[in-house]
């Protein structure tokens, strides 16, 4: 176990943020955190960080490097008025380490980012200033890192692209990460553990397919003339765009897709649609 956090509480004044909040982590696996906004989950993130200090629990980190844990949390904190090269020497100072050309390329190839840009960071997506901050968040080589929402505000293009360096960084440097994020299907196919934090506390945990399938209601069910469907009619299917929303009860998913093959329907797509309510314990979003 590369990280653990037990029992963890913090309070400002009468409002308790985090309720006795356990996690546990192992090395080169991503775990999800999922929660509504002021679930705690940024708060957590700054604990595991240092940045603030809890009231009450442990954390543990098996590492013997300069720098056990890095992250992003929120967005990242960058100069935008220097390059690079000039942030990454900032915070490569400030955290003891001299910032050689050569760990400049080790550093920017990391993360995808090229070095012939010269121009300040104030000019670069929303997509190259993630991955600067991952840069900066990986110098002296944590064995885990933290991640706070990094996908917000990525076009779809962004959030692939992001989504394989996170995966890349977990299998091939074995760094343990961890993810807070309100985009679902990004955590059910990036993690292979999930944590449900509700109001300060873990209420869930487990493999996120097997979580986020548990929490599935409802099916959007995607093909040409769904609503001649005297299938999805018996059902009370919603119809909308070439899609019907169908919430089975009577019969299984499986059933359904099958008469409408019988019936002689064009299904091109099944999506699952994960119910925030359910998967969050009934409590807000």
């Amino acid at each position: 176990m590369i990280l653990e956090a037990r029992n963890i509480s913090k309070s400002y004044g009468s409002l308790e943020v985090l309720k006795n909040v356990t996690i546990e982590c192992h090395k080169g696996k991503i775990y999800g955190l999922i929660g509504a906004n002021g679930a705690g989950k940024t708060t957590l993130f700054r604990i595991l960080l240092g940045l603030i200090k809890q009231d009450c629990g442990s954390i543990e980190i098996d590492s013997q490097g300069i720098k056990p844990i890095g992250g992003i949390v929120e967005k990242p904190a960058l100069y935008g008025y220097l390059s690079a090269f000039g942030n990454l020497k900032v915070f490569a100072q400030i955290q003891g380490l001299k910032l050689t050309k050569e760990l400049y390329s080790q550093s920017m190839q990391q993360v995808g980012l090229s070095t012939k840009r010269t121009d300040v960071v104030k000019n670069y997506s929303l997509g190259m200033k993630q991955r600067l901050g991952l840069a900066i968040a990986l110098l002296n080589n944590p064995e885990c890192i933290v991640l706070d929402e990094p996908f917000s505000g990525l076009d779809p293009m962004g959030i692939i692209a992001l989504h394989e360096l996170i995966k890349k960084l977990s299998s091939q440097k074995q760094i343990t990460i961890i993810i807070s994020s309100h985009i679902v299907k990004e955590l059910t196919d990036l993690c292979d553990t999930l944590y449900v934090l509700n109001e300060g506390e873990i209420i869930k945990k487990g493999p996120s397919a097997e979580l986020l399938n548990a929490s599935v209601t409802t099916y959007k069910i995607v093909g040409n003339n769904l609503e001649m469907s005297e299938v999805l009619q018996s059902i009370n299917a919603i119809f909308s765009n070439k899609s019907a929303f169908v919430s089975p009860k009577t019969m299984s998913i499986t059933e359904i897709l099958q008469k409408l093959i019988e019936e002689g329907q064009e299904v091109t797509a099944c999506i699952p649609q994960t119910d925030l309510k359910a998967l969050f314990g009934g409590g807000k979003i």
